[in-house]
C-alpha cells in the first residue's frame, strides 16, 4: 500500500509539473525560421541582436478556450493534490479517494479539449501572415497531449483507491 500511495503521489506531481510546463512555455507551434507561438505569446528570434521578441497573440475566440481549459486544467490537478493530501489525514480507514479522482478526471478531460480543439483550429488560432506548412507542433503542444492519458489514469486509480492504516 505504502508504494502504491507513493507512486500515485509522484505521478501527480509528474504530471502536475508537465501540465504547467505545457501551459506556460513557448513552444506549441514552431516555424522553421525558429519563430514559435504559444497560448500567450507569438515570439521570433532576431539573429542580429540574438534576442527573442514576443507580442501578445492575437485574441481569437478559439484561444481564448484553449486558454482557460489549460489553466482549468491546472487548478483541477492541483485542487485535486490539495484534496488528496486532506482526504489521506483526515479520511477513516476503508474510505476512497473519489472526490480526489474526479477533480483528476476533470483535469484530464479538460486538457483533452482544450489539445483537440488547439488540434482542430491551429489555422483559425495561428492567423498570421506565416504559412502554416513551414511549421509544425511544438513539444509543449506535445506534452499536453502526453498529459491527458497520465491525468486519466491517475484520476481512476484515485477513484479505485482504498485508504488503509
Amino acid at each position: 500500500m505504502a508504494y502504491l500511495l507513493m507512486f500515485v503521489t509522484l505521478l501527480h506531481l509528474v504530471t502536475l509539473a508537465v501540465l504547467f510546463i505545457a501551459t506556460m512555455e513557448k513552444s506549441w507551434w514552431v516555424w522553421d525560421g525558429g519563430d514559435s507561438s504559444d497560448l500567450w505569446y507569438n515570439c521570433r528570434f532576431d539573429n542580429d541582436t540574438e534576442a527573442w521578441f514576443c507580442a501578445s497573440s492575437r485574441d481569437n475566440e478559439w484561444l481564448q478556450a484553449v486558454q482557460v481549459l489549460m489553466v482549468l486544467s491546472v487548478v483541477f490537478s492541483s485542487l485535486s493534490f490539495l484534496i488528496f493530501l486532506g482526504q489521506l489525514f483526515t479520511m477513516s480507514k476503508g474510505g476512497l479517494f473519489y472526490i480526489t479522482g474526479l477533480c483528476q478526471v476533470f483535469s484530464g478531460l479538460t486538457a483533452c479539449s482544450a489539445t483537440l480543439i488547439y488540434t482542430l483550429h491551429n489555422k483559425e488560432i495561428l492567423q498570421d501572415a506565416r504559412e502554416l506548412s513551414s511549421g509544425h507542433f511544438g513539444y509543449c503542444f506535445i506534452l499536453a497531449w502526453v498529459c491527458v492519458p497520465l491525468l486519466l489514469c491517475s484520476g481512476i486509480v484515485y477513484i479505485h483507491l482504498r485508504k488503509k492504516e
